[in-house]
């Protein structure tokens, strides 16, 4: 007796490229960018709007309560069949909030990090000018001091990571030639 088998499309992992940086350097403009480009959704950055809503100063809940959200809106958008997921900011950025504000970070954050597979990480330069606005808290040598710690933190963990410099198309440009490079597509 013969069976037949139904044709399933298989479901493909999309390529999760984070991208990061310090304040002001242009993440959210590039990660908006780079999902109109290859025409997918992307994952907003959380902590900006959330602290904007506060009518107090953050805590270390509010800070924990951002990185459950950054997970679970990962976890959510790598079980959907699409190419590509782009995300602005990720818990890099969050675990060293933690430690620097804090000074400790929640195990789980720890553990999160390393498990979670994340393709590529576009690390947007410092090149662009550093503009204030009331949710930012770090600039001048704090923004140089974190864009390192930032690098660092990824390279400890051995996720794949690219500088992406420039002005405007050029910064566009420069982070498209890296996800070529990086992924195959």
């Amino acid at each position: 007796m013969e069976k037949t088998f139904k044709r399933k499309k298989l479901k493909t992992k999309p390529k999760t490229i984070v991208i990061t940086g310090a304040e002001s350097t242009g993440k959210s403009v590039l990660t908006e960018r780079l999902a109109n480009y290859f025409q997918v959704p992307f994952i907003p950055e959380f902590a900006r709007n959330y602290i904007e809503r506060l009518n107090r100063k953050y805590d270390y809940s509010d800070v924990e309560y951002i990185a459950r959200h950054q997970v679970r809106e990962l976890q959510e958008n790598q079980n959907l069949s699409r190419p590509w997921i782009f995300a602005d900011t990720w818990l890099i950025i969050t675990k060293i909030w933690f430690e620097e504000v804090f000074e400790k970070c929640p195990k789980w954050l720890e553990a999160e990090i390393e498990r979670t597979n994340i393709d590529l990480f576009l690390v947007c330069d410092t090149d662009l000018p550093w503009v204030a606005d009331p949710v930012r808290e770090n600039g001048g040598e704090r923004r140089s001091y974190l864009q390192n710690r930032y690098i660092e933190t990824i390279q400890k963990y051995g996720f794949d990571y690219q500088i992406v410099s420039g002005q405007n198309d050029a910064r566009f440009e420069n982070a498209l030639q890296h996800l070529r490079q990086a992924t195959g597509r």
